[in-house]
């Protein structure tokens, strides 16, 4: 799971149930109608604004965002390297037998191994980019709309509340009760916009960002090796997609010049590129 997260959730929600706690008593602090209002009314007008299958997909990359790690940016830059010295080893077909878990640098090493045209390859790389961009910008929508619709039932619950407690007012003793379950159902609201549905589309948005770089450097690293450049050059135009804080550089030995920290093929988790034998 991606540390980040787990330790934003662990700590928000440590936060906010300790201050309940420590203000009291804390079953004043659970409403059902409140609750029923703000979650329910939330997935409905979402239900109503996109498809199911949507709110599903969303809902799915949310998982799979917060339990596995994405690839760096640098260890893809170490396998364009890898591939790159493989090609000059062994020319582009050998590219054709390159196995890995992504589909687009699969997609890639075909179209290499093909002698593509760099154009051809620009403009599949560059519609796998874009195609990404617009998946995951719907995925994203729905939780920004989730959370514009949370706090929105919040109010709705509040008012509902309020009249209730308008229409008893002929018994002061329950006013004060009839107060406080008002104002729950914009608490909720609130946490849920704030503590859960804003910091995943957060969450996700950077995560896009990572894989779009990553798209980048395959697509800039397939043309750079279609066109013969020495893995050297292909390192300098892909290291330029790095803070320069992060960029690892090139070890120059007596034979040849390594890229940096080269991890065998075998390892599909640190470089998702594998030689068939």
């Amino acid at each position: 799971m991606d540390f980040a997260s787990l330790l934003g959730i662990i700590s928000g929600l440590a936060l906010i149930i300790s201050a309940i706690f420590l203000g009291g008593n804390a079953d004043v602090f659970l409403n059902v109608p409140g609750l029923m209002i703000v979650a329910g009314g939330t997935i409905a007008a979402t239900l109503l604004t996109v498809q199911f299958k949507d709110v599903l997909n969303a809902f799915k990359a949310a998982w799979i965002v917060f339990t596995r790690d994405n690839t760096n940016p640098q260890e893809m830059i170490d396998t364009m390297l890898e591939l790159s010295r493989v090609s000059h080893r062994h020319g582009l077909l050998k590219l054709g037998d390159v196995e890995s878990d992504s589909h687009v640098l699969k997609r890639a090493c075909n179209l290499l191994s093909e002698a593509a045209s760099e154009q051809v390859i620009r403009n599949t790389l560059q519609n796998e980019i874009d195609s990404l961009i617009a998946r995951h910008h719907s995925v994203q929508d729905v939780f920004r709309k989730m959370a514009a619709y949370a706090p929105a039932f919040g109010m709705l619950g509040t008012l509902i509340g309020l009249i209730q407690m308008l229409s008893q007012l002929s018994n002061p003793e329950t006013i004060g009760p009839a107060m406080a379950v008002a104002l729950l159902t914009t608490f909720y609201g609130s946490l849920l916009a704030t503590m859960m549905f804003l910091p995943i589309a957060g969450k996700l948005h950077a995560r896009t960002l990572t894989e779009v770089t990553n798209l980048e450097i395959i697509r800039e690293g397939c043309i750079s090796i279609l066109t013969n450049d020495h893995y050297m050059h292909v390192y300098e135009q892909l290291a330029s997609y790095l803070p320069e804080a992060q960029r690892k550089p090139i070890k120059i030995g007596r034979k040849q010049q390594q890229p940096p920290a080269a991890k065998p093929a075998a390892k599909a988790a640190a470089n998702p590129v594998k030689e068939r034998a």
